[in-house]
Protein backbone atom coordinates (compact mmCIF):
# COMPACT_ATOMS: atom_id res chain seq x y z
CA UNK A 1 0.00 0.00 0.00
CA UNK A 2 -9.76 7.59 11.66
CA UNK A 3 -12.47 10.00 10.69
CA UNK A 4 -13.50 10.15 7.31
CA UNK A 5 -12.23 13.27 5.13
CA UNK A 6 -14.35 15.15 3.39
CA UNK A 7 -14.62 15.23 -0.64
CA UNK A 8 -11.48 17.33 -2.01
CA UNK A 9 -12.61 20.59 -3.44
CA UNK A 10 -12.70 21.61 -7.05
CA UNK A 11 -10.28 24.72 -6.07
CA UNK A 12 -6.52 25.15 -6.46
CA UNK A 13 -4.48 23.27 -3.69
CA UNK A 14 -2.37 24.57 -1.29
CA UNK A 15 0.34 22.82 0.91
CA UNK A 16 -2.72 21.67 3.18
CA UNK A 17 -3.81 18.01 1.75
CA UNK A 18 -7.64 18.48 1.87
CA UNK A 19 -8.31 15.24 2.83
CA UNK A 20 -6.86 16.03 6.46
CA UNK A 21 -9.17 18.44 6.82
CA UNK A 22 -11.33 16.66 9.47
CA UNK A 23 -8.38 14.60 10.70
CA UNK A 24 -8.19 16.47 14.24
CA UNK A 25 -11.00 14.35 15.35
CA UNK A 26 -9.12 11.06 15.10
CA UNK A 27 -7.45 11.82 18.15
CA UNK A 28 -11.08 11.55 19.88
CA UNK A 29 -12.21 9.04 18.49
CA UNK A 30 -12.44 7.04 14.62
CA UNK A 31 -15.51 8.60 13.25
CA UNK A 32 -17.16 7.26 10.07
CA UNK A 33 -14.44 4.18 8.96
CA UNK A 34 -17.00 1.49 10.53
CA UNK A 35 -15.85 -1.93 11.60
CA UNK A 36 -11.99 -2.82 11.12
CA UNK A 37 -12.08 -4.89 7.40
CA UNK A 38 -10.94 -8.30 7.33
CA UNK A 39 -9.56 -9.14 4.13
CA UNK A 40 -11.17 -12.02 2.40
CA UNK A 41 -9.64 -15.25 1.78
CA UNK A 42 -9.06 -14.61 -1.95
CA UNK A 43 -8.23 -11.29 -1.69
CA UNK A 44 -5.17 -12.59 0.75
CA UNK A 45 -4.41 -15.08 -1.64
CA UNK A 46 -4.04 -12.45 -4.03
CA UNK A 47 -1.58 -10.98 -1.99
CA UNK A 48 0.05 -13.44 -1.10
CA UNK A 49 0.90 -14.98 -5.10
CA UNK A 50 1.72 -11.57 -6.22
CA UNK A 51 4.21 -11.03 -3.26
CA UNK A 52 5.43 -14.29 -2.85
CA UNK A 53 5.73 -15.59 -6.42
CA UNK A 54 7.96 -12.81 -7.72
CA UNK A 55 10.67 -13.85 -4.78
CA UNK A 56 10.15 -17.48 -6.07
CA UNK A 57 10.77 -16.43 -9.91
CA UNK A 58 13.71 -14.30 -8.43
CA UNK A 59 15.77 -17.53 -6.69
CA UNK A 60 14.46 -19.61 -9.72
CA UNK A 61 16.42 -16.89 -11.87
CA UNK A 62 19.17 -16.73 -9.52
CA UNK A 63 19.35 -20.36 -9.87
CA UNK A 64 19.66 -20.86 -13.38
CA UNK A 65 21.40 -17.99 -13.84
CA UNK A 66 24.72 -19.71 -12.43
CA UNK A 67 24.66 -21.54 -15.79
CA UNK A 68 23.39 -18.86 -17.94
CA UNK A 69 25.52 -15.36 -17.75
CA UNK A 70 22.80 -12.28 -17.38
CA UNK A 71 22.18 -11.26 -21.11
CA UNK A 72 21.79 -7.27 -22.25
CA UNK A 73 18.20 -8.01 -23.54
CA UNK A 74 17.28 -9.27 -19.47
CA UNK A 75 18.52 -5.88 -18.37
CA UNK A 76 17.12 -3.95 -20.95
CA UNK A 77 13.57 -5.48 -20.43
CA UNK A 78 13.98 -5.15 -16.79
CA UNK A 79 14.13 -1.29 -17.25
CA UNK A 80 11.87 -0.72 -19.61
CA UNK A 81 9.32 -2.21 -17.44
CA UNK A 82 10.06 -0.50 -14.60
CA UNK A 83 10.38 2.84 -15.07
CA UNK A 84 7.41 3.56 -16.99
CA UNK A 85 5.42 1.38 -14.21
CA UNK A 86 7.61 3.12 -11.56
CA UNK A 87 6.56 6.20 -13.23
CA UNK A 88 2.91 5.32 -13.39
CA UNK A 89 3.05 5.02 -9.91
CA UNK A 90 5.01 7.83 -8.69
CA UNK A 91 3.97 10.15 -10.77
CA UNK A 92 0.22 9.02 -12.00
CA UNK A 93 -0.90 7.15 -8.83
CA UNK A 94 0.84 9.83 -6.09
CA UNK A 95 1.50 13.63 -7.62
CA UNK A 96 -1.25 13.74 -10.37
CA UNK A 97 -4.31 11.66 -8.80
CA UNK A 98 -4.36 11.49 -4.94
CA UNK A 99 -2.50 15.10 -4.53
CA UNK A 100 -3.45 16.52 -7.78
CA UNK A 101 -0.02 18.35 -7.89
CA UNK A 102 -0.41 19.31 -11.81
CA UNK A 103 -3.10 19.43 -14.57
CA UNK A 104 -2.50 16.88 -17.68
CA UNK A 105 -4.89 16.13 -21.03
CA UNK A 106 -7.13 13.40 -20.24
CA UNK A 107 -4.98 11.14 -22.84
CA UNK A 108 -1.51 11.11 -20.58
CA UNK A 109 -3.91 11.15 -17.08
CA UNK A 110 -4.78 7.76 -18.34
CA UNK A 111 -1.61 6.59 -19.28
CA UNK A 112 0.34 7.20 -16.40
CA UNK A 113 -2.94 5.47 -14.57
CA UNK A 114 -2.44 2.48 -17.19
CA UNK A 115 1.52 2.22 -16.64
CA UNK A 116 0.60 2.60 -12.37
CA UNK A 117 -1.62 -0.17 -12.52
CA UNK A 118 0.74 -2.44 -15.02
CA UNK A 119 2.66 -2.08 -11.37
CA UNK A 120 0.14 -4.60 -10.08
CA UNK A 121 -0.17 -2.60 -6.51
CA UNK A 122 -3.81 -2.31 -6.27
CA UNK A 123 -5.95 -0.89 -8.56
CA UNK A 124 -5.84 3.05 -8.74
CA UNK A 125 -8.78 4.26 -7.04
CA UNK A 126 -7.86 1.87 -3.51
CA UNK A 127 -4.16 3.14 -4.14
CA UNK A 128 -5.46 6.82 -3.87
CA UNK A 129 -7.92 5.93 -0.72
CA UNK A 130 -5.56 4.37 1.36
CA UNK A 131 -2.96 7.06 0.39
CA UNK A 132 -5.26 10.12 0.71
CA UNK A 133 -6.28 7.84 4.65
CA UNK A 134 -2.56 8.07 5.53
CA UNK A 135 -1.83 11.25 4.69
CA UNK A 136 -5.11 12.58 6.93
CA UNK A 137 -4.23 10.87 9.46
CA UNK A 138 0.09 9.87 8.96
CA UNK A 139 1.46 7.92 12.26
CA UNK A 140 -1.69 8.22 14.44
CA UNK A 141 -4.50 6.08 15.04
CA UNK A 142 -6.32 5.56 11.29
CA UNK A 143 -3.36 5.24 9.18
CA UNK A 144 -3.42 2.37 8.19
CA UNK A 145 0.56 1.30 7.68
CA UNK A 146 2.57 3.13 10.33
CA UNK A 147 5.37 1.67 12.03
CA UNK A 148 3.98 4.03 15.05
CA UNK A 149 1.41 2.75 15.82
CA UNK A 150 0.18 0.10 18.26
CA UNK A 151 3.07 -1.86 17.93
CA UNK A 152 4.70 -1.60 21.27
CA UNK A 153 7.79 -0.01 22.73
CA UNK A 154 11.84 -1.49 22.31
CA UNK A 155 13.48 -3.03 19.52
CA UNK A 156 10.79 -5.50 19.57
CA UNK A 157 8.14 -3.19 19.01
CA UNK A 158 10.20 -1.62 16.10
CA UNK A 159 10.52 -4.52 14.17
CA UNK A 160 6.50 -4.70 14.46
CA UNK A 161 5.97 -1.82 13.45
CA UNK A 162 8.52 -2.00 10.51
CA UNK A 163 7.17 -5.37 9.38
CA UNK A 164 3.45 -4.20 9.77
CA UNK A 165 3.99 -1.30 7.33
CA UNK A 166 6.19 -2.25 5.13
CA UNK A 167 4.30 -5.56 4.50
CA UNK A 168 1.67 -6.66 7.23
CA UNK A 169 -0.82 -4.45 6.86
CA UNK A 170 -1.55 -5.75 3.74
CA UNK A 171 -2.70 -8.93 5.27
CA UNK A 172 -4.25 -7.62 8.29
CA UNK A 173 -7.19 -6.28 9.48
CA UNK A 174 -7.31 -2.29 8.71
CA UNK A 175 -9.75 0.66 9.14
CA UNK A 176 -10.76 1.49 5.97
CA UNK A 177 -12.24 5.15 4.48
CA UNK A 178 -14.81 4.59 1.42
CA UNK A 179 -13.54 5.67 -1.80
CA UNK A 180 -16.67 7.96 -1.97
CA UNK A 181 -15.03 10.18 0.70
CA UNK A 182 -11.71 9.77 0.19
CA UNK A 183 -11.66 9.52 -3.97
CA UNK A 184 -15.51 10.71 -4.84
CA UNK A 185 -13.15 12.83 -7.78
CA UNK A 186 -11.82 9.43 -9.01
CA UNK A 187 -15.13 8.05 -8.87
CA UNK A 188 -16.55 10.33 -10.99
CA UNK A 189 -13.98 10.36 -13.77
CA UNK A 190 -15.10 7.71 -16.43
CA UNK A 191 -11.62 6.68 -17.68
CA UNK A 192 -10.36 6.57 -14.39
CA UNK A 193 -12.90 4.21 -12.92
CA UNK A 194 -12.81 2.59 -15.95
CA UNK A 195 -8.84 1.45 -15.39
CA UNK A 196 -10.13 0.51 -11.88
CA UNK A 197 -12.55 -1.53 -12.99
CA UNK A 198 -10.19 -3.51 -15.37
CA UNK A 199 -7.46 -3.56 -13.16
CA UNK A 200 -6.61 -7.54 -14.13
CA UNK A 201 -6.73 -6.90 -17.79
CA UNK A 202 -4.14 -4.11 -17.19
CA UNK A 203 -1.90 -6.27 -14.58
CA UNK A 204 -1.56 -9.22 -17.10
CA UNK A 205 -0.56 -6.30 -19.99
CA UNK A 206 1.98 -5.32 -17.52
CA UNK A 207 2.90 -9.53 -17.47
CA UNK A 208 2.51 -9.54 -21.39
CA UNK A 209 4.61 -7.00 -22.76
CA UNK A 210 7.83 -8.06 -21.18
CA UNK A 211 7.44 -11.53 -22.60
CA UNK A 212 6.46 -10.16 -25.92
CA UNK A 213 9.77 -8.28 -25.80
CA UNK A 214 11.89 -10.94 -24.81
CA UNK A 215 10.23 -13.12 -27.77
CA UNK A 216 11.00 -9.70 -30.21
CA UNK A 217 14.13 -9.73 -28.95
CA UNK A 218 15.64 -13.12 -28.23
CA UNK A 219 13.45 -14.62 -31.05
CA UNK A 220 12.62 -17.60 -28.41
CA UNK A 221 9.64 -18.83 -26.74
CA UNK A 222 13.07 -19.02 -24.09
CA UNK A 223 13.67 -15.85 -24.56
CA UNK A 224 10.00 -14.80 -24.13
CA UNK A 225 10.02 -16.89 -20.68
CA UNK A 226 13.38 -14.94 -20.01
CA UNK A 227 11.75 -11.42 -20.15
CA UNK A 228 8.80 -12.39 -18.35
CA UNK A 229 11.23 -13.12 -15.65
CA UNK A 230 13.01 -10.38 -15.27
CA UNK A 231 10.54 -7.76 -16.66
CA UNK A 232 7.34 -9.33 -15.03
CA UNK A 233 8.94 -11.18 -12.22
CA UNK A 234 11.66 -9.22 -10.61
CA UNK A 235 10.78 -6.32 -11.67
CA UNK A 236 7.47 -6.63 -9.82
CA UNK A 237 9.29 -7.69 -6.61
CA UNK A 238 11.77 -4.47 -6.75
CA UNK A 239 9.60 -1.98 -7.46
CA UNK A 240 6.53 -3.22 -4.73
CA UNK A 241 9.46 -3.07 -1.91
CA UNK A 242 10.66 0.55 -3.13
CA UNK A 243 6.99 1.56 -2.42
CA UNK A 244 6.94 -0.78 0.83
CA UNK A 245 9.96 1.39 1.82
CA UNK A 246 8.65 4.48 1.61
CA UNK A 247 5.84 3.17 3.98
CA UNK A 248 8.16 1.68 6.63
CA UNK A 249 11.79 2.82 6.34
CA UNK A 250 10.97 6.48 5.35
CA UNK A 251 8.74 6.97 8.13
CA UNK A 252 11.81 5.45 10.70
CA UNK A 253 15.22 6.03 9.14
CA UNK A 254 16.64 9.25 7.52
CA UNK A 255 16.57 12.68 8.23
CA UNK A 256 13.85 15.44 9.20
CA UNK A 257 14.37 18.72 7.21
CA UNK A 258 11.05 19.97 8.12
CA UNK A 259 8.62 20.28 10.76
CA UNK A 260 5.66 17.73 10.08
CA UNK A 261 3.11 15.95 12.81
CA UNK A 262 4.18 12.64 12.26
CA UNK A 263 7.52 10.55 11.52
CA UNK A 264 8.13 11.36 7.90
CA UNK A 265 12.02 11.20 7.14
CA UNK A 266 14.21 11.92 4.23
CA UNK A 267 15.80 8.75 2.57
CA UNK A 268 18.72 9.76 0.28
CA UNK A 269 20.19 6.06 -1.01
CA UNK A 270 16.44 5.36 -2.02
CA UNK A 271 15.89 7.76 -4.46
CA UNK A 272 16.94 6.79 -7.55
CA UNK A 273 15.06 3.69 -7.36
CA UNK A 274 12.02 5.53 -6.09
CA UNK A 275 12.26 8.45 -8.65
CA UNK A 276 12.31 10.68 -5.91
CA UNK A 277 9.47 9.10 -3.03
CA UNK A 278 12.03 8.95 -0.86
CA UNK A 279 12.59 12.60 -0.18
CA UNK A 280 8.92 11.72 2.41
CA UNK A 281 9.49 14.01 5.07
CA UNK A 282 9.46 17.02 2.59
CA UNK A 283 6.26 15.63 0.61
CA UNK A 284 4.96 15.07 3.83
CA UNK A 285 5.62 18.79 4.91
CA UNK A 286 3.97 20.02 1.16
CA UNK A 287 2.12 17.55 0.24
CA UNK A 288 0.78 18.80 -3.08
CA UNK A 289 4.09 19.82 -4.26
CA UNK A 290 5.05 18.42 -7.70
CA UNK A 291 8.45 17.92 -6.96
CA UNK A 292 9.78 16.22 -3.73
CA UNK A 293 13.50 16.95 -3.78
CA UNK A 294 13.89 20.49 -3.24
CA UNK A 295 17.46 21.08 -3.06
CA UNK A 296 19.69 20.86 -6.06
CA UNK A 297 21.14 17.50 -4.79
CA UNK A 298 18.13 15.91 -3.78
CA UNK A 299 17.55 13.76 -7.13
CA UNK A 300 14.23 14.05 -7.99
CA UNK A 301 13.64 11.82 -11.34
CA UNK A 302 9.68 12.22 -11.04
CA UNK A 303 9.87 15.88 -10.53
CA UNK A 304 12.19 15.88 -13.61
CA UNK A 305 9.51 14.38 -15.98
CA UNK A 306 6.74 16.48 -14.67
CA UNK A 307 9.03 19.56 -15.61
CA UNK A 308 10.10 18.60 -19.08
CA UNK A 309 6.05 17.87 -19.48
CA UNK A 310 5.51 21.46 -17.97
CA UNK A 311 8.15 22.65 -20.87
CA UNK A 312 6.16 20.96 -23.99
CA UNK A 313 3.12 22.13 -22.80
CA UNK A 314 1.84 18.67 -21.52
CA UNK A 315 1.02 20.18 -18.03
CA UNK A 316 0.26 22.68 -16.27
CA UNK A 317 -1.12 23.99 -12.98
CA UNK A 318 2.36 22.98 -11.31
CA UNK A 319 2.43 22.95 -7.81
CA UNK A 320 5.77 24.20 -6.50
CA UNK A 321 6.91 25.46 -2.90
CA UNK A 322 8.97 28.73 -2.74
CA UNK A 323 11.54 29.59 -0.17
CA UNK A 324 9.38 31.17 1.98
CA UNK A 325 7.00 29.10 2.65
CA UNK A 326 9.59 26.15 3.06
CA UNK A 327 11.08 28.20 5.77
CA UNK A 328 7.80 28.53 7.63
CA UNK A 329 8.13 24.92 8.33
CA UNK A 330 12.38 24.50 8.56
CA UNK A 331 13.27 22.80 11.33
CA UNK A 332 16.50 24.90 13.35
Amino acid sequence: MSTIAPAPPKTKQTETEPTAASASAADDHLDGLGAPIVAKKIDRLATATITVLPVLLLAFAVWQTWNRELSWNDVLIFVVMYVPCGLGVTVGFHRLLTHRSFKTAPWLRAVFAICGTMAIEGPVIDWVTFHRQHHAYSDRPGDPHSPHVGHGEGLRGALSGLAHAHLGWLFEQVQRGSAERYAPDLLADPVISFIDKTFIFWSLLGLAIPFGLGVLLGGTLQAGLWGLVWGGAVRMLVLHHVTYSINSLCHFFGRRRFHTDDQSRNLLWLAPLSFGESWHNNHHAFPTSAFHGMRAYELDLSGLLIATLERVGLAWDVQRIGAERQATKTLG
